[in-house]
This record gives C-alpha cells, sequence and structure tokens, in this order.
C-alpha cells in the first residue's frame, strides 16, 4: 500500500496507520515530494512507531526507474514472508515435533528455500507416498533431485546439498570460528585482502541475529532489514572473495603448535592457520522449567524463531524478555498473532529497549506488556497449551493460556571449548587487548615484547570478536 503524505482530508501517515490494523503483514509506504523537509517529522514519528515501513519520492519523470526498483524491492519483502517460493528441498514430519522446528529454523537461516507440509496433512501423505517412505521415520527430506533422506542429520542433509562440512584444505591464513556477523564480517575483511579464509559454523549463518525479524538500526539499511537478509548477504559477498566456508562441523579444541595455531574439529580433523577469530557467538539462556523443556521447539523457542511467526495466526503469544531481541520479536509477531504478551521481570522496558521499539511496542493495539511477572510452569500433549504466570510483588500465581512461548532472557558465551591459555572473565567472555594489561603492561603469562593487539586475546594470535 503506497499512500501520499499530502491527501485531501487526512494525512498518508494516518491513512497507513489505519492500513496496519486491518492488514498487519501489508507493506506501507509513504510517498512523499522531492525537497518536502515539512512532511519529514510526521514521517520520522510514523518510522518509530512502526505505522509505515518505509518511504520514497513520489516518481517525478514518466521513467521513473528508481521508483520502480523500490516497488519491486518492496513487494519482493512482503513476498519472502507471505508467499511461497521455489523448493529446493521438501520437509515431512510431525508439524509440532521440536526436530521439525529445529529443521525449520535451520533451513531458514541458512537461505535455503523450501516447503514444510505436515505429514497429516493430505499434501504430506502424498509426498511420503511418492517418495516411498510412508509409515517410516520422520522427518524426511526430499531432495530437489529426487532424492529422499529418512530422518537425517543436519550433516547429513549439508553434504546432500554439496556444502562442505570439512575444509577443502589443512591450511589457511585465517580461521574464523562462527558466521555471525562479526564473524562473516572477519571472513570478508580477510578474504578481501588476500588472505587464504575459512570459516567454521555449526548452525547457522548470521547467528543469533539471523533471527531477528527486523534490524533497523544496522548501518546502509534505512528500511531495516531482516537478520536472516542480512546474513545472506553479508555471507554472499564474504564468498564473493574466495571465503571458504564449512557447515555442521564444530570447533573442539585450539592449540598452538610452533608458528601456527591448530584448531580441532568434531570429526578430529584439524585445520592450521596463522590467527584464529573466535566470533561463536552466544546461547541463549533457558528458563530451568522441566515442563517446558520437554516442549522446546513444540510451542516453546528459544529465540526469535522467524520461521514460526506465520503459525501464530490467530493465536495467544508470549515473549519472555526486556530486551530489543524480545521487542522486535513481539512486533514481527504482531503481524500474525491474535494478541501478543511481552513478560519482564524488571519494572520497565526503559531499562533494557531501544526507545524506537518501546514506542513502536505502545502503539501496537496488539501487543501488551506486563512487568514484574515471571513464566513459573506450563502444561501441554505434545505441544504447549497454558503457561502459569506469577506476579513477583504479590506472589499470585494465574494460568494463561498459550500457543507459543518465544524466550530471549539473555545469553551465555560459547567459550567453554577453549584452552585455559585463553583468559576468559567470570562470564566466561574472552579478555582481550587493554583488558589483558596490569598498569599499562602485560601479565607475565604473555610471551611476546609486543602488547596485546586491539581484540587480541591473551593468546597471541588468537583474536575474540563480537557477542
Amino acid at each position: 500500500m503506497l499512500a501520499d503524505q499530502r491527501l485531501p482530508g487526512t494525512a498518508g501517515t494516518e491513512l497507513l496507520a489505519r492500513v496496519r490494523q486491518l492488514h498487519p503483514a501489508a507493506r506501507r509506504v509513504l510517498l512523499i515530494a522531492w525537497g518536502d523537509q515539512a512532511v519529514m517529522e510526521a514521517v520520522a514519528q510514523a518510522t518509530v512507531l512502526g505505522d509505515i515501513d518505509a518511504y520514497v519520492v513520489k516518481p517525478g519523470t514518466p521513467r521513473d526507474e528508481r521508483f520502480h526498483r523500490y516497488v519491486t524491492e518492496q513487494l519482493e519483502e512482503w513476498g519472502r514472508s507471505n508467499l511461497p517460493g521455489i523448493e529446493v528441498l521438501r520437509v515431512v514430519a510431525d508439524e509440532w515435533a521440536a526436530r521439525s522446528h529445529e529443521l525449520r529454523e535451520l533451513l531458514g537461516r541458512n537461505g535455503i528455500p523450501f516447503g514444510f507440509y505436515p505429514a497429516g496433512s493430505p499434501e504430506g501423505q502424498h509426498l511420503l507416498e511418492v517418495a516411498g517412505a510412508a509409515g517410516g521415520a520422520l522427518p524426511v527430506v526430499v531432495m530437489s533431485d529426487g532424492r529422499v533422506l529418512a530422518d537425517p542429520s543436519n550433516t547429513e542433509i549439508s553434504e546432500a546439498m554439496g556444502v562442505p562440512t570439512s575444509p577443502p584444505s589443512d591450511r589457511y591464513d585465517v580461521t574464523v570460528i562462527g558466521a555471525g556477523p562479526a564473524g562473516l564480517a572477519a571472513t570478508l575483511y580477510g578474504a578481501s585482502e588476500g588472505l587464504a579464509t575459512v570459516v567454521l559454523e555449526p548452525e547457522a549463518i548470521g547467528g543469533q541475529a539471523g533471527t531477528s525479524s527486523l534490524i533497523r538500526n544496522y548501518l546502509g539499511f534505512p528500511s531495516g532489514v531482516t537478520g536472516g537478509e542480512l546474513a545472506v548477504r553479508a555471507f554472499t559477498q564474504a564468498v564473493s572473495f574466495g571465503a571458504q566456508y564449512v557447515y555442521g562441523n564444530p570447533a573442539t579444541a585450539l592449540r598452538p603448535d610452533g608458528q601456527d595455531l591448530v584448531v580441532t574439529m568434531a570429526d578430529a580433523s584439524e585445520v592450521r592457520s596463522r590467527a584464529v577469530v573466535v566470533a561463536c557467538g552466544m546461547a541463549y539462556r533457558r528458563l530451568g522449567l522441566p515442563a517446558l523443556d520437554a516442549l522446546t521447539g513444540a510451542g516453546v523457542f528459544y529465540g526469535a524463531a522467524a520461521s514460526e511467526a506465520r503459525a501464530m495466526k490467530g493465536g495467544e503469544v508470549f515473549v519472555v524478555g526486556g530486551a530489543n531481541s524480545a521487542g522486535q520479536a513481539a512486533v514481527h509477531l504482531a503481524r500474525y498473532a491474535a494478541r501478543v504478551t511481552v513478560l519482564v521481570r524488571g519494572r520497565s522496558l526503559a531499562d533494557s529497549m531501544s526507545e524506537y521499539l518501546i514506542r513502536e511496542i505502545e502503539s501496537a493495539a496488539n501487543i501488551a506488556v506486563r512487568c514484574r511477572v515471571a513464566v513459573t510452569g506450563g502444561t501441554g500433549q505434545g505441544r504447549l497449551e497454558s503457561l502459569t504466570l506469577t506476579d513477583l510483588d504479590s506472589g499470585e500465581a494465574e494460568t494463561v493460556g498459550a500457543l507459543a512461548l518465544f524466550v530471549m532472557i539473555g545469553a551465555e558465551p560459547r567459550t567453554q571449548w577453549l584452552p585455559d591459555m585463553v583468559r576468559r572473565d567470570r562470564s566466561g567472555f574472552v579478555l582481550t587487548g587493554a583488558d589483558l594489561l596490569e598498569d599499562g603492561r602485560p601479565q607475565a603469562a604473555w610471551p611476546l615484547s609486543r602488547l596485546p593487539m586491539f581484540l587480541e586475546s591473551s593468546l597471541p594470535g588468537v583474536f575474540a570478536v563480537g557477542d
């Protein structure tokens, strides 16, 4: 929906705010005139409140290709979330099984076009029969060339698609561990400078950022960008410079060997390099409630789980957390769910969430915020059905129906596999650069005459970046 800001009797921002209520999944674009600075305050406010997705200058000539391209980009963005696309592979599985969620999440975050078919649906049954897999183990993955994988591991799917699961070479200039935004940036700049660079990623490109429904404060994307799109762009850019990518074979050990640094992977293979960049990111903290842990992937999701948003249509959804990731998830889910409730242990979102997200949440008619509330239990037979919420001030508990629970309560660094030579703080974060100095001098264990470089760890040549 495109609307001119200067409409007879109303403003375009007001019309598009109404469109948001009627059709929350629609893309809403405001049309402005070139040089009309008087409308920019209204544009900024509508953007912050989430009433518009973007704004564009109205076409000024009969052949305004820039405007045409912009409309096409908006349609493409809408279609990515709302229309079926090409299917490189098809997944047939129980809709609410934890493994089904894991597959949808990993395929989506890795930018692999796929179709998901519930095993009990007519389409799913037909696919199983055609594949000769009826009555067998689930999930079943049908490749575009007709190959059938029964209950495959992530590595088996990767190998079937031709994605390397072990390094093509055993020696590089730089080994990057983790393909989140920081790891991909290191990979891109290393490869672009002519260094032989390999990146090892155990799960999905983009890391936690890859699960974000919309990132609006990243340089170069004025209308925002999904975490998955940002990750795919960065990955494609790095590969175009010759970087090599290894999937599903995580690093398990690191040791110095002469002038080299040796990384050991899960399959016991090794890769040597002159430098190692640790960018292995974070793992989401768990609620620690057995009843809900048993429903992980079956209504209980850790992270934004963007791949599950459309399945929330018309349901009651809860988001636990008070930081930006929780706010972004709530806004995205509100496009599909009948109601989204954000549960916060603190007294206000202002303690940990950006102001633009708070304002957008406040302006959404179907998002509610409950402070000083904790999830203390839940029930469900095969999938989540209800939650127990406890008021942290009064101690009173209540049971509410719930289609899904999205948990974003912080994370812990994935650094347990690193050797003791790589110093960490009490929380497990790698100490680097100036944090390794005492009174401006390196500690006795530092083996070199020079000071540690920026982002360099206590093991020379090993750097840590990102979260």
